[in-house]
């Protein structure tokens, strides 16, 4: 197990540094600077702000400052929002967008499952035709058209739901967003939990446990999902992980303060601080959701060794 998680961590961290650099350097090439949007300012007041926040020095200097800063746990100022730094951004709004992925996260598991076990119980039928052609419109619909229709069918014409705002969590707000953001991964998840509950209902071990008379369910439920879900378990990392950073679009939407929001402002402002704080917090927060899908994925399949 501790060679494992050393394997692990001497790949996670060469990749964290390269999403780093690239988006570092991405931003820097970007044209345009911070201190561009608002009123012009004067040569000289430019110029003072510019080497306040260490602009005026190389690009590869600036770089280095910047990484040492990361490894000691300071991602530096808001370059736009004053008097805040952005491990204070992080702090104050990640709850909105913690709170709507997870949710996501635990209902596209919980219907993709049972939609994809019930479509390949009732294979080639109506149930099954039903379910994956709703899964591919699933797919094939984003998220920016799915959230306004919702918005205006069941906000704006039914009355149902708010439409938008955060109004401290309430269930009614939540609504919309996460269905918005669930509805692709329960069609992803129906359709891979299809696919391997009919290749695990015809495997010898399911014929064999039939043939001692043990009870459908239980034939369903202990033996032929557990190995269905397998190739699952793998996709479910960098799910959550889109879930939890695919929230950007749908928080724009439906104004929610969370990480998103903040993201996409900082991105259009040139806030090269935020940006790059939001880029290394959804790179970490990815790596470690991987690892803790493959370590799942070994306690389900015993012929897995984390050696």
């Amino acid at each position: 197990m501790l060679r494992y998680l050393l394997r692990r961590l001497a790949v996670a961290i060469p990749t964290l540094f390269i999403v780093v650099t690239a988006a570092f350097f991405m931003m820097r090439a970007a044209p345009g600077s911070p201190f561009d949007l608002d009123r012009k300012l004067p040569p000289e007041i430019k110029k003072n702000v510019e080497a306040k926040f260490g602009f005026n020095k190389p690009l590869l200097v600036q770089y280095g400052d910047y990484i040492v800063g990361v490894l000691h746990g300071d991602f530096g100022p808001s370059l736009k929002y004053r008097d805040k730094t952005v491990v204070q951004i992080i702090q104050e709004n990640y709850r909105p967008s913690m709170v709507i992925g997870l949710s996501a996260f635990v209902l596209s598991i919980v219907v993709g499952i049972n939609l994809g076990v019930i479509a390949a119980m009732r294979q080639n039928g109506a149930y099954d035709y039903a379910t994956m052609a709703v899964a591919i419109v699933g797919v094939c619909i984003p998220s920016f058209v799915t959230a306004p229709l919702m918005q205006l069918a069941f906000g704006a014409k039914l009355g149902w739901l708010p439409i938008a705002g955060w109004d401290g969590g309430a269930p009614p707000n939540l609504v919309l967003p996460v269905l918005v953001l669930a509805l692709p991964q329960i069609a992803i998840i129906s359709r891979l939990t299809r696919a391997g509950m009919i290749e695990a209902l015809r495997s010898n071990y399911v014929r064999t446990a039939r043939a001692k008379g043990l009870p459908e369910p239980v034939i369903v439920l202990k033996h032929a999902l557990r190995a269905a879900v397998l190739p699952l378990v793998s996709y479910l990392g960098p799910a959550c992980a889109g879930l939890l950073t695919g929230s950007l679009i749908v928080e724009r939407i439906f104004n929610l303060p969370g990480l998103g929001k903040f993201f996409v402002t900082s991105a259009l402002q040139r806030d090269y601080t935020v940006v790059m704080g939001m880029v290394i917090f959804y790179a970490a927060l990815i790596l470690a959701l991987n690892f803790l899908a493959d370590l799942l994925y070994a306690a389900l399949d015993p012929r897995v060794r984390l050696a």
